[in-house]
């Protein structure tokens, strides 16, 4: 009898091959990055593979826009979607570096950890915490229906996307997670309506939170501002100062932000 736990000797084989051809894939981003547009002769001889090779890895490369032809040679070079992607990830660390300052600033304020928080695969993944804990949440990500950072980002997503997104299953964490559909669309219709999102116990049974939309240098949302406490130490009556404290906590981070972009 077969041991479904082992691997057959077909599917090793093809996990194999799918991982070389994304390994030479990848290969060939470093190459054009480093002698600018080549064509699939140069770029097969510095891989050491056949040329037909290169051509559908190219194929592969330029439907994600990584990599488009340049001129009419049969010659590529980087593409838009490389810019694209460190366009993204250099607007994060902006965020992260800029927040934290003001971070620091409220949690020493509302005596509560402050977070900023992007979208990220569909979770809530936070950039910069203030102060520094024995619980580093840095890099976490986290539901974005069980908590308020994940709340405010879900807030803002057009229809199609938010339509989408409550579509999928949601997980409870604890007993007051929202989890049914029409509860938690009318929870976003009042964050939308009061510019602020609360959790209260449903990621974590004793964590409570407050969190504000944050902009980015574009004036888009580009995350969430958030301050967390255990213990009841952040209760309704709260609630709205907080909620106002945090904002003009945004305000500051997206004053630093433009500041950052402007010639």
């Amino acid at each position: 009898m077969c041991n479904n736990d082992e691997e057959r000797p077909e599917q090793t084989a093809g996990t194999r091959s799918a991982s070389q051809a994304v390994d030479r894939a990848l290969s060939i981003l470093p190459l054009l990055a480093r002698h600018g547009p080549s064509g699939a002769t140069e770029l097969a001889r510095e891989l050491g593979v056949h040329k037909s090779t290169v051509s559908r890895l190219l194929a592969v490369l330029e439907k994600h826009r990584l990599v488009e032809p340049a001129g009419g040679r049969g010659k590529y070079r980087l593409g838009f979607g490389i810019v694209r992607l460190a366009g993204a990830t250099a607007a994060q660390l902006d965020i992260a570096a800029e927040s934290r300052p003001v971070c620091a600033r409220l949690a020493a304020e509302l005596s509560g950890t402050v977070s900023v928080s992007v979208l990220e695969g569909g979770y809530a993944t936070v950039v910069a915490q203030e102060p520094p804990t024995d619980r580093n949440w840095i890099g976490m990500r986290s539901p974005l229906h069980a908590t308020a950072a994940g709340k405010v980002l879900l807030a803002s997503f057009g229809f199609e996307a938010l339509q989408d997104a409550l579509d999928r299953p949601r997980q409870r964490f604890t007993d007051r997670t929202v989890v049914a559909r029409g509860a938690l669309l009318a929870e976003l219709t009042r964050v939308r309506d009061r510019g602020w999102a609360v959790t209260q116990g449903e990621f974590e049974a004793d964590l409570d939170a407050v969190a504000v939309p944050l902009r980015g240098g574009s004036g888009q949302i580009a995350g969430a501002l958030s301050v967390s406490a255990r213990g009841g130490l952040l209760g309704p009556a709260d609630f709205r100062s907080v909620a106002a404290a945090l904002t003009r906590g945004a305000d500051a981070i997206f004053a630093r932000l433009q500041h950052l972009s402007s010639p």
